[in-house]
Formats: structure tokens, C-alpha cells, sequence
């Protein structure tokens, strides 16, 4: 049985839009913990070339449901509108990103694989098709995102594991 874009996309977003969402549940504890203001966590960054926290999170909505939407649009531009700066304002836009994948029709979505798709970005325009888009492109910013938020969190002490990142595996049942 071949694998179809949708199961290639749209399962593991949700996982792992999951798994961030879980994330910011434990930034949220550790916070009142510690006694830090959400706001210096939401606006830490890696590194100081990188964007925060905040920032991370929202690209991984962009990067998931918006990628989905720039596809179905034929174009994909970053998102460049601030980011929520309390939790309350990411869970947010974590929920609605899920809630938007959840309601995607799977043979809809998969018609989307060979539609003419372009990113750009200033200058910088990038023709793909839409599978091409999706898999080569916004897959892995949508990673490197969850990641790097993952990577801040660590970084600030906050106690996560692997586990963590990962989410709940789509296991046989």
C-alpha cells in the first residue's frame, strides 16, 4: 500500500504540534516554579542570531497548517506578524493549527501533491509542486522549529526528555 501525502504530512503535524503544546504546559509549571515571568521565557532565544521562543512556536503552526494553506493558495510566504507573548496566546494558535489539520479532507489534500507552488521571500522565489513544497521545504522548518523551541526550553532548565519531543507515537492498536 503506498503511502499518500497526507499520511506523509498531516499525522505527524498533529503529533508533534501535540507534543509542543505539551511543552508549553511544562514551560508554563516551570515558570510559576521558579518564579519567572512568561514573557522572559516566551522572548528567549538559542542563540542571539535566532529568533525566540515565541517565535518557534507560532513557525510551527506556519509551517504545518500554513504550509497547508500555501499550497492550496500556489504561494508560501514566512509569516513575519508577531507572535503571542503569553501562553495562553501559543496554546492558541497551537489548538486552532490542530483543529485546522483535524478538519482536512484527505482526498482534497491529496490533489494538492502536484499544484504549482512557489515560496518567496523578498527577493527569493522558490518554484516546488505542492508534495515537493510540503515534504522538502515546510516539513523540515516545521521540525527544525518544534526543535529549536524544544532546544530554548532545555537550555533555560526547563526538565524535558526525548519523550517529550516526540509526543504520542501513532502506535498499532
Amino acid at each position: 500500500m503506498p503511502i499518500s501525502l497526507y499520511d506523509a504530512v498531516v499525522p505527524s503535524n498533529l503529533q508533534i504540534l501535540g507534543a509542543v503544546d505539551a511543552l508549553l504546559g511544562k514551560a508554563e509549571a516551570f515558570c510559576a516554579e521558579h518564579g519567572k515571568a512568561a514573557a522572559d521565557l516566551i522572548d528567549t532565544r538559542l542563540a542571539p542570531d535566532m529568533l525566540p521562543f515565541g517565535y518557534q512556536v507560532k513557525s510551527c503552526a506556519a509551517h504545518s497548517v500554513g504550509g497547508i494553506e500555501g499550497v492550496r493558495a500556489g504561494s508560501f510566504s514566512p509569516d513575519m506578524a508577531p507572535w503571542p507573548t503569553d501562553f495562553a496566546g501559543l496554546h492558541d494558535v497551537l489548538q486552532t493549527a490542530m483543529a485546522s489539520l483535524k478538519a482536512i479532507d484527505r482526498d482534497a489534500f491529496d490533489a494538492l501533491a502536484e499544484s504549482d507552488t512557489q515560496f518567496t521571500f523578498g527577493a527569493t522565489v522558490m518554484p516546488f509542486t505542492g508534495a515537493n513544497f510540503l515534504l522538502s521545504f515546510s516539513q523540515p522548518n516545521f521540525y527544525f522549529h518544534a526543535t529549536t523551541a524544544y532546544a530554548i526550553l532545555r537550555a533555560q532548565g526547563v526538565k524535558l526528555g526525548k519523550r517529550d519531543f516526540m509526543g504520542i507515537p501513532r502506535i498499532k492498536r
